[in-house]
């Protein structure tokens, strides 16, 4: 364990980007300047999200503070969780084997698929007609 006061971790899904801090505290979780609780209103999301300290067992001892851009809630929330479980490794390198086993440390690399020239959407073609 260092004996720096805070821990960063960057944490990516689909285009969305979390710079993500975490020091020792009561739990408080800020998002982009706002509450926790404002930013992620679908409780979905939010256990999204405490999914590292679960994994953990460090719930509601870190302070989380959190900056998030791109995407949507979805991706912003998958971003948060894989920069907080980084966060987390840089704090104690023993927990890296639990983040590492439920699969949080993993980058999910799913992207959206491009759009192709002469269709209407990725796969989609327009309808062919015989006359």
């Amino acid at each position: 364990m260092a004996v720096l006061d805070k821990f960063y971790g960057t944490g990516r899904r689909k285009t969305s980007v979390a710079r993500v801090w975490i020091r020792p505290g009561a739990g408080r979780i800020v998002v982009n300047r706002r509450a926790f609780d404002d930013f992620f209103p679908r409780e979905t999301l939010r256990m999204i999200i405490a999914q590292p300290f679960q994994v953990t067992n460090t719930a509601g001892q870190f302070d989380v503070i959190v900056n998030v851009a791109g995407g949507g809630p979805t991706g912003q929330a998958g971003a948060v969780r894989h920069g907080i479980a980084r966060a987390l490794v840089r704090f104690d390198e023993k927990l890296r084997q639990a983040l590492k086993k439920a699969g949080l440390l993993t980058r999910d690399p799913r992207m959206r698929e491009r759009k192709k020239y002469g269709q209407p959407g990725a796969r989609q073609k327009f309808q062919y007609s015989k006359r």
